[in-house]
């Protein structure tokens, strides 16, 4: 049996989101996080919720930009186009030595695809200037990059390094009106789980701007797959 501390969050760290499911009946509409989606049982004709997004904590899927060809990826190998668009869950801004780069200023987004799988993206450089140029506009308007549909586009620049010429792009933001139900289970997953990528946490970051980014605690249990989150005594102490 849970005991009354015992919070949605606390519970998810012990599984990866993919495998939270429970019955409807007992989760009350004010009380189910927006991320859960009804099923059926076949087999009994239950129905069942389930979370619409897969996590495997601590490791994203990689979406990578690539600046000399203008191009996102995921992990290298698979083609995305010159421009990508999602609903952000978490970001931070910072500064740290990650990935053998050397320090620099980072800006990491954290998104689900299509598909549901929860993705991380890196920029560096001119491309983060670029998302403090759409944050702020936000910021005054009472919104966060949570609230909308942030598109990413690559913008060919050039330079010019010893008389010639040469290309390279960076990252372009713009944004428009999120659905708030598609918003609110983006939230709600973001308050839920902790969602953070294991090559670029070093703990010597400075940070600059963050929202939805959470590093588990040392003492937090490492998550084992195939275990289901007791979701229905989380939710109904939290309630």
């Amino acid at each position: 049996m849970a005991t009354a501390t015992t919070t949605p969050k606390q519970a998810a760290k012990a599984a990866p989101a993919a495998l939270v499911t429970e019955s409807a009946a007992t989760l009350t509409a004010s009380a189910r996080p927006a991320y859960l989606v009804a099923s059926v049982d076949e087999s009994t004709g239950e129905e069942t919720w389930s979370n619409r997004f897969r996590y495997l904590p601590g490791h994203p899927r990689q979406v990578r930009f690539d600046a000399k060809a203008g191009q996102f990826n995921i992990n290298g190998t698979v083609p995305l186009g010159s421009s990508i668009s999602f609903i952000p869950l978490a970001w931070r801004i910072f500064q740290d030595d990650i990935l053998n780069m050397g320090r620099k200023t980072w800006a990491e987004l954290y998104f689900a695809d299509d598909k549901g799988a929860v993705c991380a993206v890196l920029f560096h450089g001119y491309s983060v200037e670029n998302l403090y140029r759409l944050i702020e506009p936000l910021f005054y308007d009472d919104l966060t990059l949570a609230d909308v549909v942030v598109t990413v586009t690559a913008a060919k620049k050039e330079t010019t390094k010893e008389g010639k010429k040469a290309t390279y792009f960076i990252a372009e933001f713009s944004y428009t009106a999120a659905d708030p139900t598609e918003a609110q289970a983006r939230k709600d997953f973001a308050r839920d789980f902790e969602l953070w990528r294991a090559e670029t946490y070093t703990g010597l970051a400075d940070v600059k701007l963050a929202q939805g980014y959470t590093v588990p605690q040392p003492d937090a249990p490492a998550p084992r797959l195939g275990q289901e989150t007791e979701l229905k005594e989380s939710i109904s102490q939290a309630a």
